[in-house]
């Protein structure tokens, strides 16, 4: 079986001394910078580009491709100017509408995957034959790997919680206490959960793996970068500072462009991941978007 590895995958594998130093490449897999000889023969190829270069890059290969190759992806976002999903931006970049095409998502940092530590995730297909086989390709004794039909939910809850996430680094950024935490991320659900409903997304998607085991993983764990950026700007930082300072993508930095646009097209009010978008677009301070999200109107809750 050839898989190959496009993107991040190639920093990683280049780079493993400096990111996972206590990590050593398996002897059977072979780095290379080569699209070429990369995709020349694969069955699958792994894609963990971000989301905001992978039509640019995927143009770049296409003449390597073959249409019938199984494209595995891993970037979670929204192309800012289109607010395309990665189930559009890889067939049209690669000019096949037909490439077969499969999401994987759910909590998960690499370094726990590389220490085989237990842990769960999606993969994600219309075509549930090629789901069934890649579930079985990624399986292991420390890999649990579910499938879904539902692209959408996955692709839609894998890119806003990182949105999220920032504005849990916000409030922990600030020292706003663990209430306001619990009551920002329980908001933040719901917002995703309209938003992807509307867009045709199963609700159990998105209290799902993919869905809510994602979005509390990127909230509440110190290794997410989405987390690590809402932190600093919490605390007083700017966010070009910030960004200069990383040398990984956070990815919910640009998805947060989207998310005033897809709120608008799809008539749904999401006050915490707008608040977000206005932060990063710095149309507003921290400080001042949670006095305005304090201050809107009270809720009535009428239980069925």
């Amino acid at each position: 079986m050839y898989v190959s590895l496009l993107g991040d995958c190639f920093c990683i594998l280049l780079l493993g001394s400096k990111y996972f130093p206590d990590h050593r490449l398996p002897e059977n897999v072979v780095a290379t910078t080569d699209a070429k000889s990369a995709l020349l023969g694969a069955d699958y190829c792994l894609h963990a580009v971000p989301v905001q270069f992978s039509a640019s890059f995927l143009e770049s290969v296409a003449e390597y491709v073959d249409p019938g190759l199984p494209f595995i992806s891993l970037s979670k976002g929204l192309e800012l100017n289109t607010l395309r999903m990665m189930a559009q931006i890889i067939p049209q970049a690669l000019r096949n509408p037909r490439q077969p095409f499969v999401a994987l998502s759910g909590p998960s940092f690499a370094l726990e995957l590389m220490d085989k530590l237990p842990t769960a995730m999606v993969v994600a297909s219309k075509d549930k034959k090629l789901a069934n086989t890649v579930q079985q390709l990624l399986a292991s004794s420390h890999l649990r790997i579910s499938t879904s039909s539902d692209v959408t939910g996955v692709e839609i809850a894998g890119a806003l919680k990182n949105v999220l996430a920032i504005a849990a680094g916000i409030v922990e950024g600030m020292n706003l206490g663990n209430n306001s935490m619990a009551a920002l991320v329980s908001q933040g659900c719901s917002e995703i959960r309209w938003l992807a409903t509307k867009m045709g997304a199963k609700p159990t998607t998105i209290t799902g793996l993919s869905g809510t085991g994602d979005i509390m993983l990127t909230c509440f764990v110190n290794l997410s970068r989405n987390r690590t950026v809402g932190v600093r700007l919490g605390s007083g930082e700017k966010l070009e500072n910030i960004l200069s300072s990383m040398s990984q993508v956070a990815e919910g930095v640009s998805t947060a462009g989207a998310v005033i646009a897809l709120a608008q097209k799809y008539n749904v009010k999401m006050p915490v991941l707008t608040a977000v978008a206005r932060i990063i677009d710095n149309e507003l301070t921290p400080k001042k978007a949670v006095f305005e999200l304090m201050s809107l109107p009270q809720v009535i809750l009428i239980l069925l």
